[in-house]
């Protein structure tokens, strides 16, 4: 769909992809909800994105999202896009519990919510994206929980374009490197890796079109996907090539 005259909810609204989809969006002619929890960001943003509403919340917090889409009113929106996540790279043996529950809370349980709540509050026909991502695919070294979150999230997304359909059209993106304050953290060189302003184009795009997974840079996420295919015994040969050691965190 067009996004001229469009309402669009982005969870997730302060850095990175989301951010970038706001200044797009915007540019395209949308009205935006912008959600976070930083709220000095989220603020600073709106203020380049015309008449944008600040919605601040946290997805880890118990009802916090419940509360801030009861601000909304039903059938309003025609797109709510999550791009909230966490991002702790690591070997599973060196994990804080603490902030592995975290990350499970926000990535796949927010997701989760998000899901359940999103619906009442979209046009027939409304999109609801969510954000998978190419470390869902396979499980790589050094990649938990993060890509276990993300796997589950990508088979949501899968669930939901069944359940939905067809007054919501569900849509999953599965983004591989993006250069954010979240990628980062990594210790390696991370292939094909792209701007946020480069994944916002080819997110929009994409929603611009039938296709229900939207993967970039193409060159790297149909790589992975070829790993996906392989028989574990060949996949899991040439993971383990990846081995991480636990000073590599």
């Amino acid at each position: 769909m067009g996004f001229a005259g469009k309402t669009v909810w982005i969870i997730g609204a302060s850095d990175g992809i989301g951010a970038a989809l706001a200044r797009a969006l915007v540019a395209q002619g949308a009205r935006l909800i912008l959600s976070a929890r930083n709220r000095a960001a989220l603020s600073a943003l709106a203020e380049t994105c015309g008449e944008a509403r600040v919605l601040p919340l946290d997805l880890a917090a118990a009802d916090a999202l419940a509360e801030a889409a009861a601000t909304i009113a039903p059938a309003t929106l025609d797109a709510v896009i999550c791009t909230a996540a966490i991002y702790d790279p690591g070997r599973v043996a060196d994990l804080d519990p603490a902030a592995a529950a975290q990350l499970v809370t926000v990535n796949l349980l927010g997701s989760l919510e998000v899901a359940r709540l999103a619906p009442p509050l979209l046009r027939d026909g409304g999109q609801l994206v969510l954000f998978g991502s190419v470390a869902g695919y396979f499980g790589l070294p050094g990649g938990q929980p993060y890509s276990a979150t993300k796997a589950a999230v990508n088979n949501l997304a899968e669930t939901l374009r069944i359940e939905l359909a067809p007054r919501v059209d569900v849509r999953l993106v599965c983004p591989g490197f993006v250069a954010t304050r979240l990628t980062a953290r990594n210790r390696f060189a991370m292939p094909a890796i792209i701007t946020p302003d480069q994944a916002a184009e080819a997110v929009i795009r994409g929603l611009q079109g039938r296709a229900f997974e939207l993967h970039f840079p193409r060159r790297f996420t149909w790589a992975m996907k070829f790993l996906r295919a392989l028989p574990y015994a060949l996949s899991l040969r040439l993971t383990a090539r990846l081995g991480v050691t636990s000073h590599d965190r």
